[in-house]
């Protein structure tokens, strides 16, 4: 007997949809030494199995990527919705992404160089639009 929104068949091994979305290689190379080495908490040492995080990094760039919500890529077939949203939040506690960005940073400093000596944090070129004198009358 089928329940009500169980698939009748299995999926393909090749989700069309979904494939596109898998990190690189390269960028698995960069982002696993960065992840916290995960310590078994459970009283017994066993429990569930943990998710691979390769598997869960997949999930986490797909939501990252297109924009959904954390439950639909329980449709995708990559990994449950809470599953990596948990990663997600693993990692952000650990710093993994602004590690990985400082990675990029870095990287792309060596492919391609930047100007350090030119960049601003914050400032523009233009007078503000709503700029004046301090206290002029307001406009209703």
């Amino acid at each position: 007997m089928v329940k009500k929104n169980e698939r009748t068949r299995k999926r393909a091994a090749n989700n069309k949809t979904t494939t596109s979305f898998r990190i690189s290689d390269e960028l698995w190379a960069v982002l696993q030494p960065l992840l916290p080495v995960h310590v078994n908490r459970h009283r017994f040492g066993g429990g569930r199995p943990r998710k691979p995080d390769r598997v869960c990094a997949d999930g986490i760039f797909y939501v990252l990527r297109t924009g959904c919500q954390w439950k639909a890529l329980d449709e995708t077939g990559i990994c449950p919705g809470s599953t990596a949203h948990d990663r997600f939040q693993e990692w952000v506690e650990a710093g993994v992404f602004l590690r990985l960005w400082q990675a990029g940073v870095e990287h792309f400093d060596e492919l391609k160089g930047i100007e350090w000596d030119w960049m601003s944090m914050d400032g523009a070129m233009t007078k503000g639009p709503l700029g004046g004198e301090k206290n002029r009358p307001q406009s209703h």
